[in-house]
């Protein structure tokens, strides 16, 4: 039932308003679905149940905390950021490109950061850039986060030349995005323009790219120093079930 209408929502429900109804359904979540089967680790909460998340046939089961809208992805970033770096805790400047709804709020809480949001399109965005051609200047943030948008635009390779340069050297910029780890190399090609050929192709409708394990040297190529994150040997095997974590992703971690 559930799968049924999150396929639905996903499909068939103006992006804007999916988010404004997902704001009204954490308030009510960590109480409806109060248990034990699940934690998130960016509340601390229980759950008797994540629900299912994806595009099409590419929808995940217990994918998606209904407190915090995390998916497996943030909470295993999360768990990066408060077991294996400062950023809790160190005082610094941080962008965050795409900001995601599990992070917002708290990020924006945290006294230590000073925080600037960006995005494209969102009129909540402090800034609004497109980061194949960031209006920024060089060497500007300490950390940035820039997840699940490069597989968005036409020039990827533009965008993290960007990234990189408005970077400070010693800085950390970490960009999640989907990726097939059975790809030796990414599948791109921003021409195609239908979307059920981009949902089949790149498994979401709006994608113009899947990655492959090219991923870091692409990367690489724009600069970044990559440190490899191989989240199913650095954490406790019960984490993966405990907080319904992604058991194939790497973190690519990168320096400047």
């Amino acid at each position: 039932m559930i799968s049924s209408i999150m396929k639905w929502a996903l499909a068939k429900v103006p992006r804007p308003l999916l988010i404004r109804l997902s704001y009204l359904v954490q308030w009510v979540a960590p109480v409806i679905f109060k248990g034990s089967k699940f934690i998130d680790p960016i509340d601390g909460r229980g759950y008797s149940r994540f629900f299912p998340y994806g595009y099409g046939p590419n929808q995940r089961e217990d994918a998606l905390c209904p407190g915090t809208n995390s998916l497996e992805r943030h909470r295993l970033l999360w768990l990066y950021l408060k077991d294996y770096t400062n950023f809790l805790t160190e005082p610094q400047n941080l962008l965050h490109i795409a900001p995601e709804q599990c992070f917002y709020g708290r990020f924006k809480k945290m006294k230590h950061l000073d925080y600037t949001t960006a995005d494209l399109f969102s009129p909540l965005a402090d800034l609004r850039f497109d980061v194949q051609n960031i209006p920024l200047e060089d060497d500007t943030y300490d950390t940035i986060f820039c997840n699940h948008v490069l597989e968005h635009v036409d020039d990827d390779q533009q965008a993290m030349r960007e990234l990189h340069r408005i970077l400070k050297p010693g800085g950390l910029a970490i960009m999640q995005v989907p990726l097939d780890p059975d790809y030796t190399q990414t599948d791109e090609d921003p021409s195609i323009k239908d979307p059920a050929e981009r949902e089949r192709r790149f498994r979401q409708y709006d994608h113009v790219r899947l990655y492959g394990q090219d991923y870091p040297e692409r990367l690489t190529a724009a600069g970044f120093k990559v440190t490899t994150f191989d989240a199913a040997k650095e954490l406790p095997a019960e984490w993966f079930s405990k907080y319904a974590l992604p058991k194939r992703e790497m973190l690519y971690v990168c320096t400047k």
